[in-house]
């Protein structure tokens, strides 16, 4: 990861992960990531810009204005996200007195002309998504710093699926079924992952009650809302004592758990062996 100083586009440090193996040895060719960067508060506004890559940019705050070629200028405001891609001229970034915090994903690969060609039609409009997406970001950023080649194609795959999410819920769907809205509540529940479970709030933003948040994950997991909480996070701590070097406590600490002796043993009672063990012997 490399963090440095550019007062002309942020006054806090700007931090990017570029891919760190050699691109002939990822299981993924179709798509790759060629680097992840985070700009917070950026300040400029740049003009007459031109890219040899693709790049996905969603802005978590702060707001401005994003323009290709001589079209349209297009308001952007926190949850918008936008294409930057090349054969194109663009105009983007905060006006003036304005700032915005800016994630960004550089990506190559055939797999982007399937995506022109199916659901994403129209690279040139800025869409619009009211979920939260940090944690998704932030998960891309760890496989990427990790520079294991089989974390950099999950990256990669999370890339595609998190900028699939970003088209599909920025259309308008006439109807949405009962399961639909079930395989949301749960898929929203997989955000708190990093971040200790927080049910009152999963409730308000889909506009429930917890009760009913209790009967849709039993009916569709099979597991109390509690319990599949914590088998979402385990799963995670196997990916993460498999493919880092970090410490227990770091990993409870990242998974939302300030006691590392109960997450080592809601880790044993899940997987049935305890972290280090299954960290010695996988």
């Amino acid at each position: 990861m490399i963090s440095y100083m550019d007062y002309k586009i942020s006054r806090q440090p700007i931090r990017i992960v570029d891919l760190m193996v050699d691109k002939s040895i990822l299981k993924v060719q179709s798509l790759r990531v060629i680097n992840v960067g985070h700009i917070p508060a950026r300040i400029h506004y740049r003009s007459h810009a031109r890219f040899t890559y693709w790049a996905v940019v969603y802005i978590s705050k702060g707001s401005g204005t994003y323009q290709v070629n001589n079209g349209e200028k297009q308001k952007v405001k926190q949850g918008s996200f936008f294409l930057l891609y090349p054969g194109a001229v663009f105009h983007y970034g905060p006006g003036e007195n304005e700032f915005w915090d800016e994630h960004y994903f550089t990506i190559e690969g055939p797999r982007i002309q399937e995506w022109l060609g199916t659901w994403l039609t129209d690279p040139g409009k800025v869409k619009q998504t009211e979920e939260e997406q940090l944690t998704r970001i932030n998960r891309i950023f760890m496989l990427m710093e990790s520079g294991i080649p089989s974390n950099i194609d999950r990256a990669a795959l999370s890339v595609e699926a998190m900028l699939l999410e970003f088209v599909m819920s920025s259309e308008s769907v006439p109807k949405i079924t009962k399961a639909e809205n079930a395989l949301a509540l749960i898929e929203a529940i997989a955000d708190y992952i990093y971040s200790p479970f927080d049910p009152r709030q999963l409730c308000e933003q889909h506009h429930i009650s917890f009760p009913t948040l209790r009967r849709t994950v039993s009916k569709y997991t099979g597991y109390p809302l509690n319990e599949y909480v914590h088998r979402l996070k385990m799963a995670e701590a196997k990916n993460i004592l498999l493919n880092t070097d970090q410490s227990l406590k770091e990993i409870a600490s990242a998974l939302g758990y300030q006691d590392v002796f109960y997450f080592s043993r809601l880790f044993k009672k899940i997987v049935g062996v305890s972290p280090k063990l299954f960290r010695s012997t996988m």
